[in-house]
């Protein structure tokens, strides 16, 4: 009977090391989960509050190419664009749209970080081999600096 009563008492005593492992374990789970929640949260808002445009410098560049080159002045601004975005950090945004009537209408929405950025922006070797490329195709350019208003698009965009 001693024996019986020294097992139940072994495994009651091994029930609640488990239990108390267990809430534990649960415990730490729990701080972990919290505290990466809050770092997600913190991020997410950190993220909105860096998209504020404060500084920032919106322009549209209004621009008629002669239809000629048309090509050739899309690639180039196409790669013009795409470098800026890659390697200069104050460069935010390039949209370049055609007029669907006259594609050789074309206009571009750029968002830079600040003045300072669009400064240096113009002084890069990229955009000067575009302005070299394009001087000749361009038959006129109209610079209108803007205010943003507000903007909206999906997260996946």
């Amino acid at each position: 009977m001693d024996m019986v009563i020294f097992t139940k008492e072994i495994h009651s005593n091994n029930m609640k090391a488990l239990k108390t492992t267990i809430k534990m374990q649960l415990f730490r789970y729990s701080r972990l989960i919290l505290i990466v929640a809050i770092g997600i949260l913190t991020l997410s808002f950190s993220k909105k509050a860096m998209a504020q445009p404060k500084n920032q410098m919106v322009r549209l560049a209004k621009i008629h190419v002669d239809p000629s080159q048309l090509e050739k002045y899309n690639a180039a601004l196409k790669e013009q664009m795409a470098t800026a975005v890659r390697v200069e950090p104050g460069v935010l945004t390039y949209y370049a749209v055609a007029d669907k009537t006259d594609p050789s209408h074309i206009t571009i929405l750029e968002i830079y970080a600040d003045s300072a950025a669009y400064k240096l922006h113009i002084q890069t070797p990229h955009f000067k081999k575009y302005k070299e490329t394009v001087q000749h195709m361009v038959k006129s350019l109209e610079l209108v600096d803007v205010n943003l208003i507000g903007s909206a698009n999906k997260p996946d965009m």
